[in-house]
């Protein structure tokens, strides 16, 4: 089947965070977070504009609000010259986390990151918070405004709790060193959390983030399985900070644009893209799993960022953490009778697996597409030309694959 070159979809910049990168804003004395609404404009995710990921089906929102219950608010932060920065809040489910906690794991693909919270997750295989995503300097005055939310909320008492926060450096663009995330923005990210369609690119934690060297950002995907092999749903969102030699649907992307990891090394010139950096990938499923198979869930969440062109290296922080929202594996932390679990047999875990690659692959896409020039007084960072990118993707037959290869 033949497609037209001729592509309907235009690079335009969000005129909000151009006008706002363009003026001194020092004399606000709060910082401006914006609707994550107002960064998405006219250019599309991945799968509009014919990129089809894998085999599997997703959503209804092709987002990680497909799993019933789970939430996701940004408060995107535009202040002054030289912040550009923010917050994602992942609500897992309904209730209070700390008193009827969820199976959860982290995965650690690559260790060099500051993820709160990560080591009590991986002792008792359990989640009791929210999530938070932010920037690397941000995380401990983030954890500390997650503290005080959660001390709101009903039904706690004076427990230790234990807030998950994990982070990627936005240093490019933003003054991390400012320490620009605090109450405001925490609670506006967390108030702000709804199911539906979740804002994706130059948003929230990815406000100031980079995909191989262009501007990436938050995105997010997620798949169904078929009744026949449990009816399952996956979601995934991510927040992409990393390098390496982007691949996108087995299109060299990243030689075809030439930016990629070791290109200086290679071509022999002085500025090549630097390869460091970092991911963070947040698993979210409505199958009943265990810590131990959530753990090798996330195992196939690091095999997607490889099929995107990741390599995870040395000064890269890549983690994901999985979670499960099934009823009968949600247990009450404390309890008089024993507790009866339903869980899948390792037999059963594959589909997943393969959903868990698919939407993290497609996650990342979105990430790129979405993304908006940043710029600041310390740098920019450029979105990806979409005209140039689908023109690559034509090329090399990366597109339209649910219509021209049978499944």
């Amino acid at each position: 089947m033949q497609h037209n070159s001729s592509h309907q979809y235009k690079t335009v910049s969000n005129p909000i965070t151009a006008l706002l990168g363009s003026l001194c804003l020092a004399a606000l004395a709060h910082p401006v977070i914006m609707n994550p609404a107002l960064a998405q404009t006219e250019r599309p995710r991945a799968r509009e504009a014919g990129l089809i990921v894998g085999i599997f089906e997703p959503g209804q929102y092709n987002a990680i609000t497909d799993v019933a219950g789970v939430k996701v608010g940004h408060a995107t932060v535009i202040r002054g010259d030289d912040i550009r920065t923010g917050v994602t809040a992942i609500i897992p489910g309904p209730g209070n986390l700390y008193t009827s906690t969820m199976p959860a794991w982290i995965h650690v693909g690559n260790g060099y990151g500051k993820l709160i919270g990560e080591t009590q997750v991986r002792e008792f295989g359990e989640i009791e918070t929210p999530i938070l995503l932010t920037c690397t300097l941000c995380v401990w005055s983030a954890a500390n405004a997650l503290k005080e939310w959660l001390y709101e909320q009903p039904g706690m008492g004076e427990h230790t709790i234990n807030p998950i926060v994990g982070e990627t450096n936005d240093s490019q663009v933003n003054n991390m060193w400012a320490d620009p995330i605090q109450h405001d923005e925490v609670y506006a990210a967390l108030n702000s959390a709804s199911s539906g369609p979740v804002a994706e690119g130059s948003v929230g934690a990815g406000t100031g983030t980079q995909a191989f060297g262009w501007k990436g950002g938050i995105g997010t995907s997620s798949r169904v399985l078929p009744e026949s092999l449990g009816g399952y749903t996956i979601g995934v969102l991510v927040q992409t900070n990393y390098g390496g030699i982007m691949n996108i649907n087995g299109a060299p992307v990243g030689r075809e644009l030439g930016t990629y990891s070791f290109r200086d090394e290679v071509q022999a010139k002085d500025d090549g893209d630097k390869d460091d950096g970092s991911v963070m990938v947040v698993i979210a499923t409505d199958a009943p799993l265990n810590a131990r198979s959530l753990d090798r869930l996330g195992v196939r969440a690091i095999m997607g960022l490889g099929r995107t062109g990741s390599f995870a290296s040395n000064g890269s922080g890549d983690y994901v953490i999985s979670f499960s929202t099934h009823p009968s594996v949600r247990k009450p932390r404390v309890s008089d009778t024993p507790i009866q679990t339903e869980e899948l047999v390792n037999a059963s875990m594959s589909p997943l697996f393969a959903a868990a690659a698919e939407a993290t692959e497609e996650a990342v896409y979105n990430a790129i597409f979405k993304a908006t020039t940043m710029t600041s007084s310390r740098g920019e960072l450029k979105e990806v030309p979409m005209d140039q990118l689908l023109e690559i993707l034509e090329k090399h037959n990366a597109l339209h694959w649910d219509e021209t290869v049978p499944r």
